[in-house]
């Protein structure tokens, strides 16, 4: 079995260069001998897909076959583990989530190569630099990280396990969404690197990419979200997101692909920012790789990093090809890019994305910058200085509050210019609304002026108000206008609105999805925390709960044993509910792991920890959070796929042979 996938990993190796190669010399050539020759290519790297796929079944079959003369086996799994998550060891360490990653690359090209006819000259390029791109992978998995590599001697009876973090039910899908998102990053690369190349003209190329683009930006939006949800669920720390390098690695493309996606629509529509939109494409594939980079070179300490290796340097070798590649070609062709109108006003469409587009890359220095700080530093000084959440919040915050604003501004401007009349007339009660909101939010009894976080929460709730009121004023209006002309109601209306044009109202509702996120964000300025040693009929109060200890244990199980404790939970003199939080002590990796316990509501929750037994008393630590709002987080992913997948919809009526016309005054700025 080794041996045959560790043949299929060459085979592919050498399918993929020649797809390179011969597609390269193809389309260098020219004539109609060298388009026989990039058939061949092209279907060389259709092949290479079937021999990875032979590669990553055989090391998923090992792991089920319990194959520990395989280091990879070995090193991350074992007998006890549960099927799933043997599945899941195809990611879970160095070598198997490189071979995933060649995997979804080669699947990515399979459906590029199939597709070929829609433009087959443009798509020759691309399908080029996607080989280039998985000859670097194939050739780390071949020499350098190889899946494949036997152990010395005898095999061991049994593997050292999964790392426990990892054995989370999330843990099955999030990084598979993540990896989507990250190489599915390299189909719009190629295609704008292929249309710079052959200096191709008009936005062609962007419209076959709008959709790759949507699709890998929601997988790396899911791939996010869930790293969030997996670090809240069982790091037992009480938050999501504590800036951690890896997790700013994930979040780096995403800024810069969001940027790309809002951009884009003023190369379509005016013409405008062609040389700006490359090279947001041209930086987020980069940051992608520099993700990679970071999880696996050791640079930065991370509790989601694997293991220090050498294969880093492979790494920022390959950086610097890219952008010696995409820097050369753009000097050459940067004529070409040239935009065809300029910018006629500040109050206009096109300066919201201008502004939108600043912030989301002043956003992304201020993580890499602090992210790469640590390193920076020891090189400067001989040591690391290391910058935490604070150094973040400090930028981040009023940067995501600027594009909270221009979001709920931009769908109202026009393109070119907006009369002062029409800003008067879109935003005044969406304005009132947001006013009254903040209004309400002081008598209830937040004090803006007490602290800041405070007054951030204030600003957040009400900037995410407006945006509310924006979009749905917009649905309203736009509804109203088919209303007139087809007599039905209003909610169906804006459902035929929503149909007629899902570009633009999907977007809408990605927004809407974004605002309700931001809420959920707010809550953490009013986070409360406590802990407890508590024995039997302890009691713990925090917030309007109580909490009262019945019993605690401990528990043996193949793969772990655990201690836990049952809490019934108090509200008003009232047993709501009980909660077990665990801690688990894996046998083979000889780890421990968190379980939480979290009774989560709409407006808050309450998450509970096992944090260990007091060696002087014998009795369990227990720490209690109370976190308000966090399941707005998750409501508002949930809306944000939701929209996007709507945007992804073809219109079910074109928007110009309709209604578009007759609704102009009554959507003054809405378009895509």
């Amino acid at each position: 079995m080794p041996q045959i996938g560790s043949f299929a990993l060459l085979l592919a190796l050498a399918l993929s260069g020649y797809s390179f190669f011969g597609g390269l010399l193809s389309l260098v050539r020219g004539g109609s001998r060298s388009e026989r020759l990039g058939e061949t290519a092209r279907r060389a790297g259709i092949a290479t897909f079937g021999a990875v796929l032979l590669a990553a079944v055989i090391l998923v079959v090992a792991a089920f076959q319990n194959d520990f003369s395989i280091a990879y086996i070995f090193h991350h799994s074992n007998r006890d583990l549960p099927a799933p998550y043997k599945f899941a060891t195809l990611w879970s360490g160095q070598e198997g989530s490189l071979l995933f990653w060649s995997l979804l690359l080669s699947a990515y090209g399979l459906v590029l190569r199939l597709r070929y006819k829609t433009d087959a000259r443009l798509f020759a390029h691309a399908s080029v630099v996607i080989a280039a791109v998985q000859v670097f992978f194939l050739l780390l998995l071949n020499f350098a990280a190889h899946p494949f590599a036997l152990m010395q001697g005898a095999p061991p009876d049994d593997g050292a396990g999964l790392n426990p973090l990892l054995q989370y039910p999330e843990m099955v899908i999030h990084p598979p969404m993540l990896y989507l998102g990250y190489v599915g990053f390299t189909v719009p690369f190629a295609f704008a690197l292929g249309a710079l190349v052959m200096r191709y003209p008009g936005e062609k190329w962007i419209q076959i990419t709008r959709r790759w683009t949507m699709v890998t930006w929601g997988f790396l939006t899911c791939g996010v979200f869930l790293g969030m949800h997996w670090a809240y669920s069982v790091l037992g720390w009480g938050g999501y997101w504590g800036w951690d390098p890896v997790e700013n690695a994930s979040f780096l493309p995403w800024l810069t692909g969001t940027a790309f996606l809002h951009s884009v629509m003023m190369q379509e529509k005016r013409g405008m920012l062609k040389t700006w939109n490359m090279w947001l494409i041209f930086s987020t594939f980069m940051l992608s790789i520099f993700g990679t980079f970071l999880t696996r070179s050791g640079v930065v300490s991370s509790v989601h990093a694997f293991a220090q290796s050498s294969i880093g340097d492979w790494f920022v070798a390959f950086l610097g090809i890219i952008f010696i590649t995409c820097l050369v070609f753009y000097l050459k062709n940067r004529s070409h890019l040239r935009s065809e109108h300029r910018l006629e006003s500040l109050v206009s469409r096109e300066s919201s994305f201008l502004f939108n587009n600043l912030l989301f890359v002043i956003a992304c220095f201020t993580v890499l910058w602090g992210t790469l700080f640590p390193v920076l530093s020891e090189w400067v000084q001989g040591h690391k200085i290391t910058v935490g959440p604070p150094f973040f919040n400090h930028v981040m915050v009023p940067v995501a509050l600027l594009l909270l604003l221009l979001t709920a501004v931009g769908p109202l401007l026009a393109w070119r210019r907006t009369s002062v009349q029409s800003l008067k007339r879109n935003f005044f009660w969406p304005g009132v609304a947001a006013l009254s909101v903040g209004v309400l939010l002081m008598l209830l009894g937040i004090r803006p002026w007490r602290d800041l976080s405070f007054l951030y929460s204030l600003m957040t709730v009400m900037l995410s108000a407006l945006v509310a009121f924006t979009v749905i004023s917009e649905f309203i209006r736009g509804g109203r206008v088919i209303r007139r002309h087809t007599g039905q109601n209003l909610l169906a209306s804006m459902v035929q609105l929503a149909r007629r044009n899902t570009r633009r109202y999907g977007g809408y509702i990605v927004h809407f999805g974004v605002i309700v996120v931001m809420i959920g964000f707010a809550g953490s300025a009013f986070n409360q925390e406590k802990e407890k040693d508590m024995g039997y009929g302890d009691r713990l109060s925090i917030g309007a709960y109580t909490l009262v200890c019945r019993s605690y244990t401990q528990e043996d199980k193949p793969n772990y044993g655990s201690e836990w404790a049952m809490l019934d939970v108090f509200k008003g003199g009232k047993q709501i509910d009980t909660l077990y939080p665990e801690r688990r002590f894996y046998k083979a990796s000889q780890q421990t792991s968190t379980m939480v316990a979290n009774r989560s509501t709409l407006k808050e929750d309450l998450y509970i920890v096992y944090e260990g037994q007091n060696q002087d008393t014998g009795r369990p630590i227990i720490k209690a959070h109370l976190n308000p709002l966090v399941m707005w987080i998750w409501i508002g992913v949930w809306i944000i796929i939701a929209g996007t997948v709507l945007a992804l919809v073809p219109n079910y009526v074109p928007v110009a042979a309709t209604v578009a016309a007759r609704m102009e005054p009554a959507t003054v700025g809405a378009g895509d």
